[in-house]
């Protein structure tokens, strides 16, 4: 739970700021220890010290990097942290990060370390920074830490950016044709319906069975939008749970072509993050632990989970990930020869960037198939429709000649 805190020191300085614990009487015990005065104590509304909870209110990942990177800066001419976060805290346009610092900023004041500081703000800080933040703080470079993470960052975020806009025109060709042929069933084939009654003829079978189907959409179309919205809501409820979500995830590697290249971005996601925690200080199975939660593939997560609880038995780490067989052999061969040589963090990154190249390449070739094929299926089935509206006069015609 976090409280809200009125706090006085013994010099009566006032403060407040807001607080973990796990009930109001341990915190209590907590701040009379570090030698504070607890002035008044009542359950935080809203959860992040006064910060915005609302849907729209979120920290950009662009200026949280700038804050990281200001503050190594900071901290590497030699300014304390306390007053680089007092500096930094005061030129943040966002309300919700400057509560967030804010917040930060009171309890490192007072004591807490910096680590534990974010880790009380779960919604907008990852376990990677939090663990990368201890790691810096126990081993005394937090500023070549804190540098790590943004290199970190910015190389997730460049490969997330060009995944994303790889597979960008393929769903908007997509979403054009389905809208044009919608559009040709729900308003072109009744006009074309209309029409073809004030002949005393019987339509071919194709035009028979689109007016069919129109027909049938237009007389149940609200049913049918219905049925849509509901599809849409349960499928992001069903996605919102752990057991469906890793259900899904583990069929989109079963894909074929396209599950080779989500295994290949899982694999070099949890390598970049296992090889920054590394170089962070951070242990081997405490790293696993925190790069599992890390992988956006909630199917190889769980598999993280059971080789994180085998390596800290004594296994080594390629074994276990051999043995999983969710990984490429590459990848595990590279991890195997990182431990026999006591390169790991080295070997890990150099996986990562082995795959983010190979997701680039298969990415393009995946391009160049699939916009030409959408465009010759799309084709086809848009001139289906048309030339089925269009045989009865055909027919027409040649009767009349």
């Amino acid at each position: 739970m976090e409280f809200r805190c009125r706090l006085a020191t013994a010099t009566g300085q006032v403060s407040e700021g807001t607080y973990a614990a796990e009930s109001e009487a341990a915190l209590r015990r907590e701040l009379e220890d570090k030698g504070l005065y607890v002035l008044d104590v009542r359950a935080a509304r809203g959860g992040l010290g006064g910060l915005t909870r609302s849907r729209g209110g979120r920290i950009k990942q662009h200026e949280f990097l700038v804050f990281n990177q200001e503050l190594a800066t900071l901290l590497k001419a030699g300014m304390p942290l306390v007053q680089s976060l007092e500096i930094l805290r005061r030129n943040v346009p966002n309300p919700v990060f400057k509560g967030l610092l804010d917040d930060v900023y009171e309890k490192v004041r007072s004591g807490t370390a910096l680590s534990d500081a974010f880790e009380a703000h779960p919604r907008h800080v990852t376990p990677i920074y939090t663990a990368s933040l201890m790691a810096g703080e126990r081993s005394g470079s937090l500023e070549q830490v804190l540098r790590r993470y943004v290199a970190y960052v910015q190389v997730i975020s460049g490969v997330q950016r060009r995944v994303v806009s790889a597979l960008v025109y393929p769903a908007v060709l997509t979403l054009l044709s389905l809208a044009v042929v919608a559009i040709i069933v729900v308003r072109v084939v009744p006009e074309f319906n209309e029409f073809y009654k004030g002949f005393d003829a019987e339509l071919p079978l194709a035009t028979r069975a689109i007016v069919a189907v129109s027909d049938a959409i237009r007389s149940q179309i609200v049913w049918l939008l219905l049925g849509l919205v509901g599809l849409v809501f349960g499928a992001r409820w069903a996605l919102r749970q752990p057991a469906h979500r890793q259900r899904l995830d583990r069929l989109i590697l079963r894909l074929p072509g396209l599950g080779m290249i989500a295994r290949q971005f899982s694999t070099s996601q949890l390598a970049r993050t296992l090889g920054t925690l590394l170089g962070g200080g951070i242990p081997l199975v405490t790293a696993l632990d925190v790069a599992s939660r890390s992988v956006s593939n909630r199917h190889i997560a769980a598999q993280m989970a059971d080789i994180t609880r085998q390596v800290r038995e004594g296994q080594p780490l390629s074994a276990a990930m051999a043995a999983k067989g969710e990984f490429p052999d590459v990848s595990v061969k590279m991890v195997e020869v990182g431990e026999a040589t006591g390169a790991l963090q080295d070997m890990l990154n150099a996986i990562a960037d082995f795959y983010d190249e190979d997701i680039e390449t298969k990415l393009s070739r995946f391009l160049l198939l699939i916009e030409p094929v959408l465009l010759v299926v799309m084709g086809i089935v848009i001139a289906a429709l048309l030339i089925a509206l269009y045989l009865p006069v055909f027919q027409l015609s040649s009767a009349l000649s």
